[in-house]
């Protein structure tokens, strides 16, 4: 058995069965050891940001890390903007990074690098293996620390995957997770008892759906709201769900909101700051005077620690308010965002799985797809755009029994299009809704924001996708996808009636 055998091995006995790949020279012992080894998935991304997008959402669907193999530091290089977000949604990640043989780094071939530095801003794990004998310990080492949410990274050399190893390697048992201090139940149960205006600010495992439902009793039993950060990794929604509100992007909107408030309980949430700095605006969105108190931190038992605050508070099942809910009637005429909202609350079929990255078009997504069937909702965590369409292929190979449907704007999808490829070979049940705009049309709002004056034609240039258009359904069809574009509200409903009817990857350009 080589080194790269021994870590093929320990990482399926660790639990680790999906590996998302773009292997190069260096790793052509590893592809070799995936193909003896049986309880490892392969799947291949055409760009490594796919690969490590996908490898976010599978751990999102599963609470399981997967694997990614890349092909040295430019192909960790190519994967590190989506493993910002994943690292920013708390994603356990294990990574398999080819490096040259131990004896030909010194030669200062042209594909050498210092990967340990451009691993280490998004990893908290990060090790060279000095030898074959060291693969699998190091790749338990790994495991465990993927486990826990976070991004392990493995350079793997070359000579150490080819020569001879020992064996495999046990991972240590996963910790339970921190449960959570009772003294911050009592702080928080006497702050909501003191009757000032208050808010619960949840995200993480905060926001299953049992998480919510608790919320909702809290919330009704002592008058205080709750809401979600701007984006949260996975939220459960739909009707019989506790349906809450975001902190809006936009500052004008949130700080309004957020003013009435005193007191801000964070449920694994960061304290409420703006996106971006801009002029003469605040970072923190938070109004002077409010405290801010801890009830949780991601990693500790959140779902347990509501619990307890109910019980403390004595909130109960009939404490919960009725929700009133938007009544979800078919959409006609021009395609705007509130018929498009529509449309996609209509559509979401039971259990559903929606990757959000709409960003400007969706700011009001959230009203109507309340009201639709239950479904969980993935955001951005990061920022960092080209996100939906590989954390849709990782949460359909997640879970493959459940319609996934992708939002994404037109300039975001083209940073990773070539999702569509992999969700064609793996024959994922993936629905892409493009909205195709023809700008960058945040940016534009961004120009506004920070003051930078009125935008002249080489600004707008920057700012647009155009000359040439895109056309989506030609991209979708050269990666084996089935593409339609829609003109109308109608057509829309139509065409989503009939993706998510079918299994398989299909794609709609919503001409806008």
């Amino acid at each position: 058995m080589n080194g790269a055998e021994s870590l093929v091995r320990t990482l399926v006995q660790g639990g680790v069965e999906v590996c998302f790949a773009n292997p190069g020279t260096s790793e052509m012992h590893f592809v070799a050891a995936l193909d003896r080894v049986e309880g490892m998935r392969c799947v291949l991304g055409l760009f490594e940001g796919v690969v490590s997008g996908a490898a976010d959402g599978y751990f999102r669907m599963t609470g399981r890390p997967a694997a990614t193999l890349l092909h040295l530091g430019p192909g960790l290089a190519n994967a590190l903007a989506n493993l910002h977000n994943a690292k920013k949604a708390n994603s356990g990640i294990v990574n398999i990074i080819g490096q040259h043989a131990t004896y030909h780094i010194d030669y200062n071939a042209p594909l050498t690098s210092d990967i340990e530095a451009l691993a280490r801003p998004m990893s908290a794990f990060v090790r060279t293996s000095p030898d074959a004998e060291s693969v699998a310990r190091d790749g338990a080492a790994a495991i465990a620390v993927a486990r826990q949410g976070q991004i392990a990274s493995l350079i793997l050399p070359a000579d150490t995957a080819w020569n001879q190893a020992d064996g495999i390697a046990e991972v240590e048992p996963a910790e339970a997770g921190a449960s959570y201090a009772p003294r911050a139940v009592e702080e928080a149960a006497r702050v909501l008892r003191g009757g000032e205006p208050a808010l619960l600010l949840m995200t993480g495992s905060a926001l299953s759906a049992h998480g919510l439902e608790l919320a909702a009793r809290i919330a009704g039993k002592t008058g205080c709201q709750v809401m979600g950060q701007t984006y949260n990794p996975l939220m459960a929604r739909g009707r019989g769900r506790f349906a809450i509100d975001r902190i809006p992007y936009v500052i004008d909107q949130a700080l309004p909101i957020l003013q009435q408030f005193r007191h801000i309980i964070l449920v694994e949430a960061s304290d409420p700051v703006a996106f971006f700095a801009y002029p003469n605006k605040p970072s923190l969105l938070k109004p002077n005077g409010c405290q801010v108190h801890r009830l949780t931190a991601h990693g500790e038992r959140s779902v347990a620690a509501l619990e307890a605050l109910a019980g403390v508070l004595g909130a109960k099942p009939h404490d919960a308010q009725p929700q009133p809910q938007m009544a979800l009637t078919p959409p006609s005429g021009a395609l705007t965002p509130a018929a498009i909202a529509m449309a996609i609350a209509l559509a979401i079929p039971d259990n559903g799985i929606v990757v959000d990255e709409s960003i400007t078009t969706g700011r009001g997504f959230f009203p109507p797809t309340a009201a639709a069937a239950p479904h969980d909702w993935l955001q951005n965590m990061g920022g960092s755009i080209g996100f939906s369409p590989p954390v849709a292929t990782g949460a359909a190979v997640a879970c493959p029994d459940r319609k996934v449907i992708c939002l994404v704007g037109d300039g975001s999808a083209m940073y990773t299009l070539q999702s569509l490829w992999t969700q064609a070979r793996e024959r994922l049940d993936v629905t892409t809704v493009v909205f195709a705009n023809r700008n960058y049309q945040i940016l534009r709002g961004e120009f506004a924001g920070v003051e930078a004056g009125a935008p002249g034609q080489r600004a707008l240039d920057m700012l647009s996708i155009d000359r040439p258009t895109l056309d989506w359904v030609s991209l979708a069809k050269g990666m084996g996808v089935e593409g339609r574009a829609v003109h109308s509200a109608e057509q829309l409903c139509a065409a989503l009636t009939a993706a998510v009817a079918e299994p398989g990857p299909r794609l709609i350009e919503v001409v806008m």
